[in-house]
C-alpha cells in the first residue's frame, strides 16, 4: 500500500473514532482537531458514510451510526 493511502486510512479511522467518542461533531470542529482543509474532512466523511459508518444529523453536523464496527 502506498505511504499516501496509509495516511489516509489512518485519518479516516481517527475522524470516525474521535466523532464516536465525541458523540456528534462538526465539519467544523474536525478541521480544528485534525488541522486540515474542509475538503479533506469531507471526502474522509463520504467515505464514512458511504460504508455506513457515520451519518449527517444536521447541516454540517455528523454521528456515528448504530453499525457494529471492530477498531484493531
Amino acid at each position: 500500500m502506498k505511504p499516501s493511502t496509509d495516511r489516509m486510512l489512518t485519518r479516516i479511522k481517527s475522524v470516525y473514532l474521535y466523532i464516536k467518542q465525541k458523540g456528534s461533531v462538526s465539519t467544523k470542529d474536525l478541521v480544528e482537531e485534525f488541522g486540515t482543509t474542509e475538503r479533506t474532512i469531507q471526502r474522509d466523511l463520504n467515505v464514512l458514510e458511504y460504508n455506513g459508518l457515520v451519518e449527517p444529523q444536521e447541516r454540517g453536523t455528523w454521528a456515528v451510526t448504530s453499525k457494529k464496527t471492530k477498531a484493531s
